[in-house]
Protein backbone atom coordinates (compact mmCIF):
# COMPACT_ATOMS: atom_id res chain seq x y z
CA UNK A 1 0.00 0.00 0.00
CA UNK A 2 1.17 3.42 -0.58
CA UNK A 3 2.20 5.94 2.21
CA UNK A 4 1.55 8.79 0.92
CA UNK A 5 -1.31 10.55 2.71
CA UNK A 6 -4.56 11.76 0.84
CA UNK A 7 -5.92 14.65 2.24
CA UNK A 8 -9.97 15.78 2.80
CA UNK A 9 -10.32 19.38 3.41
CA UNK A 10 -13.12 20.13 5.92
CA UNK A 11 -12.96 16.83 7.66
CA UNK A 12 -16.14 17.92 10.39
CA UNK A 13 -18.16 17.91 6.95
CA UNK A 14 -21.31 16.25 6.07
CA UNK A 15 -19.42 14.61 2.99
CA UNK A 16 -16.35 14.75 4.08
CA UNK A 17 -16.69 12.69 7.12
CA UNK A 18 -18.27 9.82 4.40
CA UNK A 19 -15.16 9.64 2.50
CA UNK A 20 -12.81 9.55 5.04
CA UNK A 21 -14.21 6.81 6.73
CA UNK A 22 -14.32 5.22 3.21
CA UNK A 23 -10.62 5.96 2.76
CA UNK A 24 -9.75 4.41 5.57
CA UNK A 25 -11.95 1.41 5.57
CA UNK A 26 -9.78 0.80 2.37
CA UNK A 27 -6.83 1.14 4.29
CA UNK A 28 -5.88 4.57 3.26
CA UNK A 29 -3.82 7.13 5.22
CA UNK A 30 -5.71 10.08 5.66
CA UNK A 31 -4.85 13.46 6.33
CA UNK A 32 -7.99 15.81 7.41
CA UNK A 33 -8.17 19.71 8.02
CA UNK A 34 -10.63 21.44 10.63
CA UNK A 35 -10.87 25.37 11.14
CA UNK A 36 -9.58 24.73 15.19
CA UNK A 37 -8.09 22.08 17.06
CA UNK A 38 -11.40 21.17 19.38
CA UNK A 39 -13.08 19.92 16.22
CA UNK A 40 -10.52 16.87 16.25
CA UNK A 41 -12.23 14.67 18.88
CA UNK A 42 -16.09 15.20 16.70
CA UNK A 43 -14.36 14.05 13.43
CA UNK A 44 -12.91 11.01 14.80
CA UNK A 45 -15.81 9.56 16.59
CA UNK A 46 -17.62 10.76 13.03
CA UNK A 47 -15.20 8.30 11.17
CA UNK A 48 -15.84 5.60 13.69
CA UNK A 49 -19.58 5.56 13.34
CA UNK A 50 -18.89 4.97 9.61
CA UNK A 51 -17.10 1.96 10.18
CA UNK A 52 -13.83 2.92 10.06
CA UNK A 53 -10.33 2.72 12.40
CA UNK A 54 -9.07 6.17 13.12
CA UNK A 55 -5.81 5.04 13.86
CA UNK A 56 -4.46 5.72 10.27
CA UNK A 57 -6.30 9.57 10.49
CA UNK A 58 -4.21 12.98 10.93
CA UNK A 59 -5.77 15.89 11.82
CA UNK A 60 -4.69 19.23 11.31
CA UNK A 61 -5.70 23.46 11.61
CA UNK A 62 -6.21 25.16 8.15
CA UNK A 63 -8.53 27.30 7.72
CA UNK A 64 -10.07 28.04 4.05
CA UNK A 65 -10.00 31.67 4.74
CA UNK A 66 -6.14 32.07 5.73
CA UNK A 67 -2.59 30.57 4.18
CA UNK A 68 -1.36 29.65 8.00
CA UNK A 69 -1.56 25.61 7.88
CA UNK A 70 -2.17 24.58 4.26
CA UNK A 71 1.51 24.16 3.40
CA UNK A 72 2.08 22.07 5.88
CA UNK A 73 -1.55 20.22 5.71
CA UNK A 74 -0.21 19.11 1.94
CA UNK A 75 3.01 18.04 2.46
CA UNK A 76 3.57 14.49 1.77
CA UNK A 77 -0.28 14.37 0.44
CA UNK A 78 -0.27 12.63 -3.37
CA UNK A 79 -3.98 13.33 -3.68
CA UNK A 80 -6.66 16.17 -2.40
CA UNK A 81 -10.45 15.95 -2.31
CA UNK A 82 -11.58 19.80 -1.63
CA UNK A 83 -14.83 19.08 -0.06
CA UNK A 84 -14.97 21.82 2.30
CA UNK A 85 -17.56 24.58 1.68
CA UNK A 86 -19.89 26.86 3.28
CA UNK A 87 -23.86 25.32 2.63
CA UNK A 88 -25.86 28.48 4.45
CA UNK A 89 -29.31 27.40 5.70
CA UNK A 90 -30.80 30.65 4.40
CA UNK A 91 -29.18 33.08 2.01
CA UNK A 92 -26.77 36.05 3.84
CA UNK A 93 -27.68 39.37 2.89
CA UNK A 94 -24.71 40.48 1.00
CA UNK A 95 -23.55 37.73 -1.82
CA UNK A 96 -19.72 38.30 -0.75
CA UNK A 97 -19.97 36.48 2.35
CA UNK A 98 -20.46 33.51 0.53
CA UNK A 99 -18.47 34.33 -2.68
CA UNK A 100 -15.42 35.19 -0.99
CA UNK A 101 -15.22 32.35 1.14
CA UNK A 102 -15.90 29.90 -1.80
CA UNK A 103 -13.86 30.88 -4.44
CA UNK A 104 -10.67 32.44 -2.33
CA UNK A 105 -10.52 28.73 -0.18
CA UNK A 106 -10.42 27.12 -3.82
CA UNK A 107 -7.60 29.07 -4.82
CA UNK A 108 -5.74 28.67 -1.54
CA UNK A 109 -6.37 24.70 -1.57
CA UNK A 110 -5.45 24.61 -5.44
CA UNK A 111 -2.53 26.87 -5.37
CA UNK A 112 -1.00 24.64 -2.09
CA UNK A 113 -1.60 21.64 -3.65
CA UNK A 114 0.24 22.90 -7.17
CA UNK A 115 3.13 23.72 -4.79
CA UNK A 116 2.86 20.13 -3.05
CA UNK A 117 3.15 19.07 -6.31
CA UNK A 118 -0.02 16.68 -5.51
CA UNK A 119 -1.20 14.21 -8.10
CA UNK A 120 -4.34 15.04 -8.37
CA UNK A 121 -7.40 17.18 -6.72
CA UNK A 122 -10.81 16.34 -7.25
CA UNK A 123 -12.82 19.24 -6.01
CA UNK A 124 -16.42 18.98 -4.57
CA UNK A 125 -19.02 21.62 -6.77
CA UNK A 126 -22.42 21.46 -7.12
CA UNK A 127 -24.99 21.10 -9.92
CA UNK A 128 -26.02 24.58 -8.31
CA UNK A 129 -22.73 25.67 -10.75
CA UNK A 130 -24.08 23.62 -13.83
CA UNK A 131 -27.90 23.84 -14.28
CA UNK A 132 -29.16 27.26 -12.61
CA UNK A 133 -29.35 28.95 -15.71
CA UNK A 134 -32.53 29.38 -18.63
CA UNK A 135 -32.68 26.74 -20.85
CA UNK A 136 -34.89 26.56 -23.88
CA UNK A 137 -35.18 22.66 -22.61
CA UNK A 138 -34.10 21.68 -19.11
CA UNK A 139 -31.83 19.07 -20.40
CA UNK A 140 -28.20 18.99 -18.25
CA UNK A 141 -25.09 17.26 -18.87
CA UNK A 142 -21.39 18.34 -17.64
CA UNK A 143 -20.95 20.91 -20.77
CA UNK A 144 -23.82 23.07 -19.30
CA UNK A 145 -22.70 26.46 -16.95
CA UNK A 146 -24.38 28.38 -15.00
CA UNK A 147 -24.23 32.15 -15.52
CA UNK A 148 -22.89 33.70 -12.62
CA UNK A 149 -24.46 37.06 -14.00
CA UNK A 150 -27.91 35.65 -14.51
CA UNK A 151 -30.55 38.02 -13.22
CA UNK A 152 -32.13 36.89 -10.12
CA UNK A 153 -29.58 34.58 -9.22
CA UNK A 154 -29.18 33.74 -5.31
CA UNK A 155 -25.62 33.86 -3.81
CA UNK A 156 -25.31 30.32 -3.61
CA UNK A 157 -25.36 28.68 -6.59
CA UNK A 158 -23.45 32.17 -7.70
CA UNK A 159 -20.82 31.42 -5.19
CA UNK A 160 -20.91 27.70 -6.37
CA UNK A 161 -20.06 28.62 -10.50
CA UNK A 162 -17.62 31.47 -9.63
CA UNK A 163 -15.68 29.20 -7.26
CA UNK A 164 -15.45 26.09 -9.88
CA UNK A 165 -15.02 28.31 -13.04
CA UNK A 166 -11.61 29.93 -10.86
CA UNK A 167 -10.80 26.58 -9.90
CA UNK A 168 -10.39 25.82 -13.43
CA UNK A 169 -8.06 28.51 -14.02
CA UNK A 170 -5.24 27.95 -11.96
CA UNK A 171 -2.49 26.69 -13.84
CA UNK A 172 -0.22 23.67 -13.29
CA UNK A 173 -3.27 21.74 -11.19
CA UNK A 174 -4.39 18.11 -12.33
CA UNK A 175 -7.72 18.64 -11.61
CA UNK A 176 -11.43 16.66 -11.71
CA UNK A 177 -14.51 17.66 -10.20
CA UNK A 178 -17.71 16.29 -8.68
CA UNK A 179 -20.69 18.59 -8.92
CA UNK A 180 -23.41 16.62 -6.61
CA UNK A 181 -27.41 17.52 -6.89
CA UNK A 182 -29.26 17.61 -3.66
CA UNK A 183 -27.14 15.69 -1.15
CA UNK A 184 -29.15 13.63 1.08
CA UNK A 185 -28.23 9.98 3.13
CA UNK A 186 -27.50 9.17 6.91
CA UNK A 187 -25.03 11.60 8.55
CA UNK A 188 -22.02 10.21 10.60
CA UNK A 189 -21.75 13.52 12.15
CA UNK A 190 -24.07 15.15 14.97
CA UNK A 191 -24.40 18.94 13.39
CA UNK A 192 -26.58 18.84 10.60
CA UNK A 193 -26.09 20.66 7.47
CA UNK A 194 -29.22 22.49 5.73
CA UNK A 195 -30.51 19.57 3.92
CA UNK A 196 -30.96 17.19 6.90
CA UNK A 197 -32.33 20.25 8.90
CA UNK A 198 -34.85 20.38 6.20
CA UNK A 199 -35.39 16.34 6.38
CA UNK A 200 -35.67 17.33 10.19
CA UNK A 201 -38.89 19.74 9.76
CA UNK A 202 -40.51 17.33 6.96
CA UNK A 203 -40.47 14.48 9.28
CA UNK A 204 -41.11 16.71 12.81
CA UNK A 205 -44.23 18.76 10.81
CA UNK A 206 -42.50 21.62 11.94
CA UNK A 207 -42.66 23.23 7.77
CA UNK A 208 -45.88 22.45 6.71
CA UNK A 209 -45.70 24.84 3.62
CA UNK A 210 -42.86 23.56 1.38
CA UNK A 211 -40.47 25.34 -1.53
CA UNK A 212 -41.87 24.86 -4.99
CA UNK A 213 -38.90 23.73 -6.67
CA UNK A 214 -37.73 20.61 -8.78
CA UNK A 215 -34.36 18.43 -7.90
CA UNK A 216 -32.30 15.49 -8.66
CA UNK A 217 -31.26 13.68 -5.37
CA UNK A 218 -27.81 11.80 -4.90
CA UNK A 219 -26.94 9.93 -1.59
CA UNK A 220 -24.08 11.53 0.45
CA UNK A 221 -22.60 7.85 0.37
CA UNK A 222 -22.84 7.63 -3.66
CA UNK A 223 -21.18 11.04 -3.70
CA UNK A 224 -18.27 9.95 -1.90
CA UNK A 225 -17.87 6.88 -3.69
CA UNK A 226 -17.66 9.21 -7.05
CA UNK A 227 -14.98 11.01 -5.33
CA UNK A 228 -12.62 8.33 -4.79
CA UNK A 229 -13.33 6.48 -8.47
CA UNK A 230 -12.63 10.25 -10.19
CA UNK A 231 -9.49 10.09 -8.19
CA UNK A 232 -8.33 6.66 -9.47
CA UNK A 233 -9.58 7.36 -13.25
CA UNK A 234 -6.72 8.47 -15.52
CA UNK A 235 -9.25 9.32 -18.06
CA UNK A 236 -11.28 11.21 -15.28
CA UNK A 237 -8.09 14.27 -15.07
CA UNK A 238 -9.84 17.43 -16.70
CA UNK A 239 -13.28 16.43 -16.42
CA UNK A 240 -16.86 16.97 -14.44
CA UNK A 241 -18.90 14.42 -13.49
CA UNK A 242 -22.58 14.98 -12.61
CA UNK A 243 -23.57 13.13 -8.81
CA UNK A 244 -27.36 12.30 -9.75
CA UNK A 245 -29.39 9.14 -8.75
CA UNK A 246 -31.14 7.49 -11.33
CA UNK A 247 -34.80 8.71 -10.25
CA UNK A 248 -36.52 11.13 -12.59
CA UNK A 249 -36.22 14.88 -10.46
CA UNK A 250 -38.28 15.54 -7.91
CA UNK A 251 -40.33 18.19 -5.39
CA UNK A 252 -40.01 18.85 -1.57
CA UNK A 253 -44.28 17.37 -1.82
CA UNK A 254 -42.48 14.26 -3.43
CA UNK A 255 -39.90 14.42 -0.47
CA UNK A 256 -42.69 14.69 2.33
CA UNK A 257 -44.83 12.03 1.13
CA UNK A 258 -42.08 9.22 1.18
CA UNK A 259 -41.49 10.64 4.97
CA UNK A 260 -45.65 10.18 5.21
CA UNK A 261 -45.99 13.72 5.60
CA UNK A 262 -48.93 15.80 4.32
CA UNK A 263 -47.43 19.50 3.63
CA UNK A 264 -48.21 22.25 0.66
CA UNK A 265 -46.57 23.49 -1.69
CA UNK A 266 -45.96 27.43 -1.78
CA UNK A 267 -47.72 29.08 -4.82
CA UNK A 268 -46.11 30.32 -8.14
CA UNK A 269 -46.22 28.70 -11.57
CA UNK A 270 -45.12 25.01 -12.09
CA UNK A 271 -41.61 24.68 -12.29
CA UNK A 272 -40.25 22.38 -15.00
CA UNK A 273 -38.27 18.86 -13.99
CA UNK A 274 -34.73 18.87 -15.05
CA UNK A 275 -33.27 15.84 -16.95
CA UNK A 276 -29.76 15.32 -15.55
CA UNK A 277 -27.46 12.56 -16.93
CA UNK A 278 -24.85 10.57 -14.94
CA UNK A 279 -23.85 8.62 -18.03
CA UNK A 280 -20.07 10.37 -17.50
CA UNK A 281 -20.17 9.10 -13.60
CA UNK A 282 -21.86 5.64 -14.36
CA UNK A 283 -18.97 5.11 -17.15
CA UNK A 284 -16.80 5.08 -14.13
CA UNK A 285 -18.55 2.02 -12.75
CA UNK A 286 -20.53 4.47 -10.76
CA UNK A 287 -23.90 2.48 -9.09
CA UNK A 288 -25.91 5.46 -7.46
CA UNK A 289 -28.58 4.25 -4.98
CA UNK A 290 -32.90 4.94 -5.33
CA UNK A 291 -33.88 8.06 -4.10
CA UNK A 292 -36.39 6.55 -2.06
CA UNK A 293 -33.61 4.84 -0.34
CA UNK A 294 -31.89 7.85 0.25
CA UNK A 295 -34.64 9.59 2.04
CA UNK A 296 -36.21 7.20 4.36
CA UNK A 297 -32.49 6.69 5.44
CA UNK A 298 -31.40 10.80 5.98
CA UNK A 299 -33.80 10.49 9.10
CA UNK A 300 -31.38 8.26 10.87
CA UNK A 301 -29.33 9.98 13.21
CA UNK A 302 -25.94 8.59 14.50
CA UNK A 303 -25.61 6.88 18.11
Amino acid sequence: MDNTETLVTGGSGYLAAHLIAALLRDGRRVRTTVRSAGREADVRAAVRRGGADDAGLTVVVADLLHDDGWPAALDGCAEVHHVASPIPATQPADPDDLIVPAREGTLRVLRAARDAGVRRTVLTSSFAAVGYSPKAVPDFTEDDWTDPDTPGLAPYPRSKAIAERAAWEVDGVELAVVNPTFMLGPTLTTTLGSSLQLITALRDGTMPVVPRARFGIVDVRDVADLHLRVMAAPEAAGRRFLAVSDDPATSYLDVAAVLGRRVEEAPGDEPRRPVIHNDRAKALGWRPRDARTTILESVVMPG
